[in-house]
């Protein structure tokens, strides 16, 4: 398929009424600029949020800016994997669910090494098995539903630097940074296989995977309860447009990914000027579309997760 990014405008969304979308992480970030996205085309819009006082408030937010906005909310704890399963469940009740959004993350996991409730360092743990996990439980009401998507929201960071496998959850050694962008290649790399094996099973479900670039509150449109950055922040803000946006930009390249009638699996989106610029298609890093490793994290995840990812077969 030929991508032509020139016929996308992110201002002007197809319509998308009678569509289901759940966002992690949709109460707040760029994860909330993407669910007032998705509600103000006409989509329905689940937030998947740890805080329920949070995701109320973006409710309230996004309603003011769209009052016909049509919202739910699902708690979910993505560093519990018993939270994840509850939060699955829930979803696989809905009558369609168009596309998974998998937005949220720590990206700060601290400077000491902290676990997840299963015991996985907190940045893995989070990022990529609570979203593994995720997937797999709600593979039912996605194959069900005709061209939906998983959309895995990885990180500009992983552009540069390597994947240590072997050392996914900084058992041997640990640094905050290192743990962040270890997360982020492994949630790219299950995106890009997690497309492979769909395909491979004639399954209606495609997974597209992105970068949002850099993204900054100060950079963005207030909204109160959410974001309220102060003069001094909108003034650095402005001296950063050249590497860094605001939220709601970012936002758009995980719109674009699960909307465009045009948009494919196994593509990889971005900003078009690397942190910034409208979402258009990049090149993936080349280590996150290996299939060999990307077969050892799988085998890994199920392990470590307890949970089998089996894509089941496509329609005839």
């Amino acid at each position: 398929m030929s991508w032509n990014p020139e016929t996308w405008n992110p201002e002007a969304l197809p319509d998308l009424t009678g569509r289901t979308y759940a966002v992690t992480g949709g109460n707040a970030g760029i994860g909330y600029f993407v669910t007032e996205q998705l509600a103000a085309a006409g989509g329905r819009v689940v937030i998947l949020g740890r805080s329920q006082e949070r995701m109320r408030a973006a409710v309230e937010a996004i309603r003011r800016q769209v009052p016909a906005a049509d919202l739910g909310t699902i708690r979910l704890d993505l560093a519990d994997l018993d939270s994840v399963a509850s939060t699955a469940a829930a979803l696989t009740r809905l009558d369609r669910l168009d596309a998974l959004i998998e937005n949220a993350g720590v990206s700060s996991p601290g400077r000491q090494r902290t676990t997840t409730r299963q015991g996985f360092e907190l940045a893995v743990g989070t990022n990529h098995l609570g979203h593994f996990a995720l997937t797999a439980l709600t593979l039912p009401v996605l194959t069900a539903t005709p061209g939906s998507r998983v959309v895995p929201v990885g990180s500009i960071m992983t552009r540069k630097t390597g994947f240590d496998l072997d050392d996914l959850l900084s058992e041997r050694s640990y640094a905050p940074r290192q743990a962040y962008v270890r997360s982020k290649h492994a949630v790219q790399m299950f995106g890009f296989a997690l497309d492979r094996r769909l395909r491979d099973a004639g399954a209606d479900v495609r997974s597209i995977v992105l970068h949002p670039g850099l993204g900054l509150d100060s950079a963005s449109p207030r909204r109160p309860g959410i974001n309220e950055p102060s003069p001094l922040a909108r003034i650095s803000g402005r001296l950063l447009s050249r590497v860094a946006q605001g939220k709601h930009r970012a936002a758009r390249v995980a719109v674009r990914a699960a909307v465009d009638p045009e948009a494919d699996g196994g593509q990889y989106y971005g900003p078009a000027r690397r942190g910034v610029g409208d979402p258009v298609p990049v090149p993936p890093p080349e280590i996150d579309t290996d299939p060999a490793l990307a077969a050892r994290l799988w085998a890994m995840s199920e392990e470590l997760t307890g949970i089998s990812l089996a894509v089941p077969a496509g329609r005839s």
